[in-house]
C-alpha cells in the first residue's frame, strides 16, 4: 500500500507508515484502544484510513465497519472496566487515564441526568472519548441505557470523521485543520454548558436552603 500523492498534514503524516504496513489492523487496534481509555490517535488513524480509501488504497466500507465495531467494542470494554472495578479502579489506576476521584465525583451527578447524551457526543471531544465509557460504568449507568447510546455515538463519530477523510481527498490539509478548529469550539461549547448546568444546580441548592430556613418556625416563646 502506498500513501496518497497529496502531502499529508500534521499527525496524519506521522501515522502514514503505520497504516501502510498494517492497514485495517492498525485502524481496528488504535480505534479500539482510543475508545477504552488509552490515549492513542484513534481518531487520526480513522481520518487517514478514509483518505486512503478515497484514493483507492483501502475499501471505504471496510474502514467504516471496522472503525464502528472497534469504537463500540472499545467503549463497551471501558464500561465493563468501570462497572466491575468501580471506585477501587479509579483510585488505583485512574490518574493514568486522567480520571481522578475528584473528577469522578463531579461527573456522577451529571451522568445521573445526562449520561445518555454524554455517551453519544463524548467521542467528539478528546479526553471524554477515552474516558466516558469508564465513567458511565463507574457511576452505575445501566446496560440497557448505555448500549444504544454507545452504538449511536460510535455510528455518528465514525460516519463524521470517515466521511471527512473520504470526501476531502486532495484537500485533506484544509479540511483537517478546519475540523480540528471546530472540534476545539465544540469542546469549549460543551464546557460552557457543563459549567452553566453546575452553576444552576448550585444556585437552586442555595435557594432551597434559604427557603427552608425561612419556613422553619421560631421555637422560642
Amino acid at each position: 500500500m502506498s500513501a496518497p500523492a497529496t502531502p499529508l498534514p500534521g499527525a496524519l503524516a506521522g501515522l502514514a507508515p503505520l497504516l501502510d504496513h498494517y492497514g485495517y489492523l492498525a485502524v481496528a487496534l488504535l480505534v479500539l484502544l482510543d475508545n477504552c481509555g488509552v490515549p492513542v490517535p484513534g481518531q487520526t488513524i480513522l481520518i487517514l484510513a478514509s483518505v486512503y480509501a478515497g484514493t483507492g488504497h483501502l475499501d471505504f466500507a471496510g474502514v467504516v465497519l471496522i472503525a464502528f465495531g472497534a469504537a463500540a467494542l472499545g467503549n463497551t470494554l471501558g464500561f465493563v472496566i468501570g462497572r466491575t472495578g468501580g471506585r477501587a479502579f479509579v483510585h488505583r489506576w485512574g490518574r493514568y487515564m486522567l480520571i481522578t476521584p475528584e473528577r469522578l465525583g463531579r461527573a456522577e451527578g451529571f451522568f445521573a441526568r445526562h449520561g445518555g447524551k454524554v455517551v453519544t457526543v463524548a467521542r467528539f471531544v478528546d479526553g471524554l472519548r477515552q474516558t466516558n465509557g469508564i465513567i458511565a460504568g463507574t457511576t452505575g449507568m445501566s446496560w440497557g441505557r448505555f448500549l444504544p447510546f454507545n452504538l449511536l455515538g460510535a455510528a455518528l463519530w465514525t460516519g463524521v470523521w470517515a466521511g471527512f477523510g473520504y470526501v476531502a481527498g486532495a484537500n485533506i490539509g484544509t479540511v483537517y485543520r478546519t475540523a480540528l478548529r471546530y472540534q476545539l469550539w465544540f469542546a469549549v461549547g460543551l464546557g460552557v454548558l457543563v459549567a452553566a448546568f453546575l452553576l444552576r444546580q448550585v444556585l437552586r441548592y442555595r435557594r432551597r436552603r434559604r427557603e427552608g430556613g425561612a419556613d422553619t418556625p421560631d421555637q422560642q416563646d
